[in-house]
């Protein structure tokens, strides 16, 4: 079992992966959860971890997967004061159920599978408790530790420091908590109507396989050309899941190269930048709490 699940980072294809293109995750070790025993549920966040967590046995109890998973343990352990020691912040995108659902899936599956396509597939279902909807990505990123290029076939685990030193990546607070559900149920909305569908698929997705591709192979003329076209998608189609208070990062024209994107579903959490410019950039988000990645 491991001693910590870190929280991750969607870097591309949060939406796009729902046409099944490819996705591009990679931990943030800033953040990190871990089981603990509480000597009584008095201390500040211990009740709260535990009742949760017994929701989500009583919820993994009615899965047609409950089988994979040593129940009887869990619930004995959750009267034992077992709870969930998380720093992860919730609604920001950054994988708090994930981390959760990494974590029980650890400690309590009889039997794990090096499966990461059929790992995907069982994280969906747990998830699905705080979504209504998973795709399985969160937790399994969560799970692995590793940053990994995902597409509907395959799972590529790439190295740790596969990043361009000279692409740096920031997280900007956008200081409000997100709610997925709706912002995804949105979307599926959306993706009803033929036209929206089509365009989505023609003049977005591309763009996407291609800054990820650039990220990977040190492209920055390729990855930023891309990643100005992803904005103008964004600003297109996903509108709702731009946060006023960040809405003139998305508008805005550049003498540098810089540039944004939702992170996770938006609406909130963290909003991604892009730039080989750190002093520049850290002058232009003067005004926002950053993380550098």
């Amino acid at each position: 079992m491991r001693e910590r699940y870190y929280s991750k980072v969607i870097l591309f294809g949060e939406y796009s992966m729902i046409f099944d293109s490819t996705a591009l995750m990679v931990p943030l070790k800033q953040f990190s959860a871990q089981w603990r025993f509480a000597s009584s549920l008095s201390a500040q966040g211990v009740a709260a971890s535990n009742a949760s967590l017994q929701r989500f046995a009583d919820y993994l109890s009615t899965l047609d997967i409950k089988d994979l998973f040593d129940l009887q343990r869990f619930n004995r352990d959750l009267q034992y004061n077992l709870f969930l020691d998380s720093n992860v912040p919730s609604g920001y995108g950054l994988g708090s159920s994930g981390t959760l659902v990494a974590a029980v899936y650890d400690a309590y599956a009889k039997e794990k599978t090096n499966d990461y396509l059929k790992l995907k597939e069982i994280f969906g279902k747990m998830e699905s408790y705080f979504h209504g909807s998973s795709s399985g990505i969160d937790p399994l990123q969560c799970y692995l530790g590793k940053p990994f290029k995902i597409t509907p076939k395959n799972v590529e685990i790439l190295k740790d420091e596969f990043l361009n030193k000279d692409i740096r990546i920031c997280l900007i607070d956008t200081k409000i908590k997100s709610n997925t559900k709706p912002l995804v149920n949105h979307f599926k909305q959306q993706r009803e109507n033929l036209d929206f569908l089509n365009r989505f698929q023609k003049e977005y997705v591309p763009y996407v396989k291609k800054c990820l591709n650039a990220l990977i192979w040190s492209d920055k003329e390729v990855f930023f050309n891309s990643l100005k076209r992803i904005t103008k998608g964004q600003l297109k189609f996903l509108r709702p899941m731009i946060t006023d208070n960040t809405l003139d990062l998305f508008t805005a024209d550049y003498d540098f190269n810089f540039g944004v994107k939702i992170s996770g579903s938006g609406g909130g959490g963290y909003v991604l930048g892009f730039t080989d410019d750190v002093d520049k950039t850290s002058d232009l988000l003067k005004d926002f709490e950053v993380i550098w990645l």
